[in-house]
């Protein structure tokens, strides 16, 4: 390095920067607010409720001492709208509004000493982490910790205040203010189960329990996974008749749309329904009944197209609770790369429905390039995964880790994987097949 350059120069003659003065958590909240947030709050690093978010923060900015939350409100009326190319852009303006906000924020931080990074507010892009986590920090967990809202039942943040109608975005901040926010002391979700009966999919349900997946390939389903399996089908369709036979015109041009002008919600109806929130509830505090006519009734009775992998929850769902409502069958287009990547996701597509009545305990030994002694209890419509054989199984699978994964991702079917015994069986078959109908997809 040569130190007689300019630059180098040039910053030495400069007087030395004084440290960045203390930031009292007033003083940080004040700075969002004048620069667009609607509300905002941060909570330290060291919290325990960001335990689960500090390494993946760290690696994203290495010197983070704190992360704040801001929220930016939606208009409820367009989010209720059935007619989803209003629905979207709201959303859609909405996040380019937060993420504008999110910047011109760590303009005025930077101006102060204090060095920030912004971090994505739309969906996740961490694309290379899929089917795994894909986004840097968990908003929703931030926002929690921060004094933001609480989450209700249908898994979305509750401002106190806006209600559900919000969009977050965390910025992490290499500065400890000499304050932080706390979370707030009661939820202001009403558990008036009105996200249930709206959500499409069945993937709220009423004891409280979420289908993660059902979401994902219905609401989600422009984002990846959905144009994963579009992906697929082009490429596996012999004809344009063929490929007719499987997705319709209005869904196609549905997909180009979203690569043209970004990927589109298919529901959020659980936002919409949603009525908590002091600015929100009044009409339904005013007139359950009209609300219930006015903003529920509409969502329920539209048609439209319900995307389930079939053989799912969802699909027995969708049939039963809503039948003007038109069933796409789909592939979820989620095909774990590993292993590691399989054992994290299975407990989200696990079909508690499917589930019913079974009780099943399989040990499975993997070989390979990822050895591992696993353990699969089915009881009770709940899946226990214990990494040791435990208890006397039903069924003893050994199977080559690699081949397993390819076949779960239908890159392999079960009998080559039998034929080449990638993949072996002790006791009887017929408990791996119910094993797999809690899986579907």
């Amino acid at each position: 390095m040569k130190l007689d350059h300019p630059t180098i120069r040039n910053v030495k003659a400069q007087p030395s920067q004084p440290e960045p003065a203390p930031i009292s958590l007033k003083e940080l909240r004040q700075l969002c607010l004048d620069c667009g947030a609607d509300d905002a709050g941060v909570v330290l690093l060291d919290r325990p409720e960001l335990d689960t978010e500090r390494p993946y923060v760290l690696q994203a900015l290495p010197s983070t001492q704190a992360v704040i939350s801001i929220v930016i409100r939606m208009s409820p009326e367009a989010v209720r709208s059935t007619k989803r190319s209003l629905a979207n852009q709201e959303f859609h303006s909405a996040t380019q509004e937060v993420n504008h906000v999110a910047r011109n924020i760590s303009k005025a931080l930077r101006e102060r000493g204090i060095r920030s990074l912004p971090t994505a507010a739309g969906f996740p892009m961490e694309m290379t982490e899929l089917p795994g986590r894909s986004w840097i920090v968990a908003h929703k967990v931030v926002a929690e910790a921060a004094g933001m809202g609480k989450m209700g039942i249908h898994r979305n943040v509750i401002h106190p205040i806006f209600g559900n109608f919000i969009l977050l975005d965390s910025i992490l901040i290499d500065t400890a203010p000499t304050e932080e926010s706390q979370p707030i002391d009661y939820n202001p979700c009403l558990e008036c189960k009105l996200c249930v009966a709206a959500c499409p999919v069945g993937a709220i349900a009423p004891d409280g329990h979420f289908d993660s997946v059902a979401c994902l390939n219905h609401n989600y389903r422009e984002f990846f996974g959905g144009f994963i399996d579009w992906v697929d089908t082009v490429a596996d369709s012999k004809n344009r008749r063929e490929y007719q036979s499987k997705f319709e015109d209005t869904e196609t041009a549905s997909l180009w749309q979203s690569l043209s002008f970004g990927a589109n919600y298919k529901s959020a109806y659980c936002v919409a329904a949603c009525p908590a929130g002091e600015d929100v509830i009044g009409p339904f505090l005013r007139n359950k009944a009209k609300f219930i006519k006015d903003v529920l009734n509409p969502l329920q009775e539209k048609e439209e197209p319900i995307y389930v992998v079939p053989g799912s929850d969802a699909d027995a769902y969708v049939q039963k609770r809503f039948p003007h409502k038109r069933v796409r069958h789909i592939g979820s287009g989620l095909r774990p790369k590993s292993l590691a990547k399989l054992l994290e996701i299975m407990p989200l597509g696990f079909q508690r429905g499917k589930a019913r009545g079974l009780k099943l305990r399989i040990h499975f030994t993997f070989t390979g390039t990822e050895p591992a002694q696993m353990t699969f209890t089915i009881e009770n419509q709940k899946l226990e995964i214990e990494h040791a054989h435990n208890g006397t199984p039903d069924l003893s699978v050994t199977a080559d880790s690699r081949a397993w994964v390819d076949f779960v991702a239908k890159r392999r079917s079960l009998p080559n994987l039998l034929l080449t015994r990638s993949l072996r069986l002790r006791g009887n078959p017929k408990h791996l097949i119910a094993f797999g109908k809690c899986f579907p997809g």
